[in-house]
């Protein structure tokens, strides 16, 4: 689980400018901090916080505060009051001033046309587009430049804003539960919406065209399609508002939420939609596509793969049914339509992708047949029936090797697509707070009802076994007494975390909620893909008892019932790991450790290096939940209010008069005492929390002030403090023993390696004679007859023909050496006329004697040198033989 770091962001605080982001206006006093929560709505999911990169929106009321979250982050570390980290004596509202004067303020109000408080925000996952839903209507909004932050203007803006289905999603039908941006839609462009009433709505935006957001691409009625027969029958939804009366599938089929796997999920699965009854059924509709759709590089290679090895599989096998085998060719059928395309190319900006656009083939049919209810299986009889509030899919990963099997080249993938199972994980969320999961061990694929002219087949479909999925496991996020305290527009959802796709959040009333697969689903798909066979019961029991990760962030405050908004998660370089929520009150804003598996890797300069960032930092900092005061003692009392109705009602007559005992004056007082019971109520519950919260600073105080004094002490062992011996030479000390320790081992070790060696007596291998001969050659070579009796006799009886010794040699040199000393000697001893006129008639040039000298120097040197070499390393052959 990630590590806290802090549980509040200084930058977002009341006197910082990121405030300004979650702060209500003041005309609507009624609304405050991301949503209005309203008695009359009704119960559904509160996903007020989108993120777009460092971007941030939160709906407020029927607006929505825009805003640049590192730019906030930035200009508050650059203020007084970020650099210091103390609040200033400048009061909240000049500080506003100043940041609302001051060019470049970081957050702008977007205004739209909503009717009604706004529910959900999503962003498409091009960037292009927000989707902006209430309960019963749907808005698209076209993002705008973010340079409009940090332009100096403050003014609302009025972007350009569609109404989607200005007929369609309207009051008077059924609510909205789900908005989904198609994985596969060009660009981000096509946007799935799904009703209460089980109606699945496809739309293909495009904003040259108005029409693309009145009427639908594709609708289908889900009620229809579960109990349809053959692909000829109309499954669209009914146009016309109607007054129907109760039915089984009314609730049976009263959808709760849907669910797209990610993009680069393998096989069906991003063209796969999974919807959730409230009644805890589960559906699949594959596949789901748009009209124009891009799909990933690696899905339609995949899909082709697949198809081809299943047709080749029950090719003439009388064991398959009709079915099936009706099924592969409609699925072959898909493809073949597929393949015969030609993709129209699309280049994005410079260093994106490139892009290639299909058309959804129109053979078997454009509906898909409705699969499920999917059975759970392992799951106990008295969890059966709950009441699903959200739904969130985990698709399998892409199978490299069946897909580049024969290829030279290997796929590439990131980190986080190769962590993964080969397997769908579903999970759901009950309106307890119980998260399940379940593994969908079949995979669902591409399906269609069968032809007009097999009506067989479609009596013979609904006769088949419901699709199954494995339990699991059921993780509870709330305890029996938060359970039995919750109120009926309670409704948790799913956030999915942006570090690993196999971790998200879970947004409850009374706090947020971490859960990560992560401990077990690597395991699990190391034993589903390995040959080995030895064992698998132990490791697979090991598997089932790995438990996922959970960890309460965050808890609401017991004396404020609030509705949280969900989670939402930003791993940015300038923000860091950040969660970001919100209650009626104020923005929750929660810094994190960067996780392991996102961490850039390091330039490893040595060993050294690596050690030292292989150790863990000591930390003696630990993170608190921040405090707030209860708000029950800043609100505003009802009683005044109250009087003023009053006065203007049929009981104004009360006001004026004497208090008299009447059915009236009871009335009155008994009104009276209800408001101020529930606000005496709420402050005794405040000043409680305050008590409690005063008398755990005590106790926290204390802990500090020992961790402090323990620090303290281990400075105090580290440096000394005069009379004990500090920690530092203690360990020098410890050092200096060790290293005498280390050379007395090896003095100890090289006399064993002298002794064994002359206590050696094995036989001589090749190489060691080789070497023996060598030095008795040398030997022979360099000794004078005088020094070996036998060497001198050996000598005498050699051949002329033989060349002469290296000490023959050398005495032939000095020999020479001597005759023309005495030559040279000679010729200058006579200095008469005689003598002269001799040695100028046989006197040799200059030239000739000098070059004849230097001949005689330099052979003489190198002979000298060579008798030298050899000395030394006869010298050097008999110490090595000694040791």
């Amino acid at each position: 689980m990630p590590k806290v770091q802090s549980y509040s962001a200084s930058w977002l605080g009341q006197d910082a400018p990121g405030h300004q982001l979650f702060k209500a206006d003041d005309t609507d006093r009624g609304r405050t901090y991301a949503y209005n929560a309203s008695v009359d709505e009704l119960p559904g999911p509160r996903r007020t916080i989108a993120t777009l990169g460092t971007q941030a929106f939160v709906a407020n009321g029927r607006d929505i505060r825009w805003g640049d979250l590192a730019f906030l982050k930035d200009k508050w570390e650059r203020s007084p009051q970020g650099r210091s980290g103390l609040k200033r004596e400048a009061s909240l509202a000049s500080v506003i001033d100043s940041v609302e004067q001051e060019p470049g303020a970081g957050v702008r109000t977007l205004k739209t046309r909503c009717a009604e408080d706004i529910r959900q925000l999503i962003v498409s996952p091009g960037g292009a587009y927000l989707a902006i839903l209430t309960t019963h209507t749907v808005h698209i909004c076209i993002i705008p430049d973010p340079s409009h932050l940090t332009c100096g203007e403050t003014s609302p803006l009025k972007p350009q804003i569609h109404t989607l289905g200005p007929t369609t999603h309207v009051t008077s039908r059924a609510p909205i539960m789900s908005a989904l941006w198609h994985p596969l839609g060009v660009n981000g462009s096509c946007l799935v919406t799904v009703t209460a009433d089980a109606i699945v709505r496809v739309w293909e935006l495009q904003l040259d065209s108005r029409w693309s957001f009145d009427k639908p691409t594709m609708s289908i009625d889900l009620r229809k399609l579960a109990d349809g027969t053959t692909m000829d029958q109309d499954f669209s939804a009914s146009t016309t508002v109607t007054n129907s009366g109760f039915s089984p599938d009314t609730f049976d089929m009263e959808v709760a939420a849907a669910s797209f796997p990610h993009r680069e999920s393998g096989g069906w699965n991003p063209m796969t939609l999974w919807v959730a009854m409230r009644g805890g059924d589960v559906y699949a509709l594959c596949p789901l596509l748009p009209e124009k759709w891009s799909p990933p590089p690696m899905l339609i290679p995949s899909l082709s793969v697949s198809i081809v090895q299943t047709v080749a599989s029950i090719q003439d096998n009388p064991e398959v049914s009709e079915y099936e085998n009706l099924l592969a060719q409609q699925q072959f059928d898909w493809m073949g339509e597929l393949d015969a395309q030609e993709p129209t190319i699309v280049e994005d900006q410079l260093g994106e992708p490139i892009h290639e656009i299909y058309n959804r083939p129109s053979r078997p049919s454009l509906v898909p047949r409705l699969q499920g209810p999917f059975e759970p299986l392992s799951e106990p009889e008295a969890a059966q029936d709950f009441e699903i509030t959200d739904i969130l899919v985990v698709g399998k990963n892409v199978d490299a090797e069946d897909l580049m099997m024969g290829e030279e080249e290997d796929l590439e993938f990131d980190d986080n697509d190769k962590e993964g199972a080969s397997l769908t994980v579903i999970c759901l969320l009950s309106a307890d707070g119980q998260t399940r999961i379940y593994l969908d061990l079949e995979g669902v694929q591409a399906e269609w009802l069968p032809p007009k002219n097999k009506p067989r087949l479609g009596r013979l479909i609904a006769r088949l076994d419901q699709p199954t999925l494995l339990t699991y496991q059921a993780i509870d996020t709330m305890s029996s007494s938060e359970i039995d305290n919750l109120s009926d527009d309670s409704w948790p959802v799913f956030s999915p975390d942006a570090s690993h796709r196999y971790s998200f959040w879970v947004t409850t009333t009374t706090g947020i909620s971490f859960i990560s697969l992560l401990p077990w689903i690597t395991r699990l798909e190391s034993e589903l893909a390995g040959s080995l066979d030895a064992g698998t019961d132990f490791r697979m029991n090991l598997v089932v008892h790995t438990a996922s990760t959970r960890d309460k962030i965050y808890s609401c405050p017991k004396s404020q019932d609030v509705i949280l908004a969900a989670a939402t998660s930003i791993f940015d370089a300038d923000l860091g790991y950040l969660l970001l929520s919100a209650t009626p009150y104020e923005p929750i804003a929660m810094a994190f450790d960067t996780p392991e598996s996102s961490r850039p890797l390091a330039i490893e300069d040595s060993p050294v290096k690596r050690e030292e960032d292989d150790q863990p930092l000591l930390d003696f900092y630990e993170p608190r939940p921040v405090f707030n005061t209860p708000h029950a003692f800043s609100e505003d009392s009802l009683l005044p209010q109250y009087l003023d109705n009053l006065r203007t009602s049929r009981h104004k007559t009360t006001i004026t008069q004497d208090v008299k005992l009447s059915p009236m004056t009871l009335n009155v007082f008994t009104e009276v005492h209800k408001v101020l019971s529930d606000e005496t109520a709420r402050l005794r519950d405040a000043a409680a929390e305050v008590f409690i919260r005063c008398q755990s600073l005590t106790g926290e105080l204390r802990e500090q002030i020992r961790k402090a004094g323990e620090v303290q002490r281990r400075i105090d062992a580290m440096l000394g403090d005069g009379e004990e011996e500090s920690d530092r030479v203690r360990y020098d000390r410890r050092i200096e023993q060790a290293n005498s320790r280390q050379e007395a081992l090896k003095a100890r070790i090289e006399k064993l390696k002298q002794t064994v060696g002359r206590s050696t007596t094995r036989e001589l291998s090749v190489k060691e004679r080789a070497w023996a001969d060598e030095v008795r050659s040398a030997e022979k070579n360099v000794c004078l007859p005088g020094e070996d009796d036998d060497e001198g006799t050996t000598a005498a009886n050699d051949s002329q023909n033989q060349p002469k010794k290296l000490w023959q040699r050398f005495e032939d040199l000095k020999e020479l050496q001597d005759s023309l000393t005495m030559q040279l000697e000679t010729l200058n001893v006579g200095k008469d006329g005689e003598e002269k006129r001799e040695q100028q008639e046989l006197r040799v040039p200059d030239n000739i004697r000098k070059s004849k000298m230097q001949q005689v120097q330099g052979a003489l040197a190198r002979e000298t040198a060579l008798v030298e070499a050899v000395r030394l390393r006869l010298e050097k052959l008999q110490t090595d033989a000694g040791v």
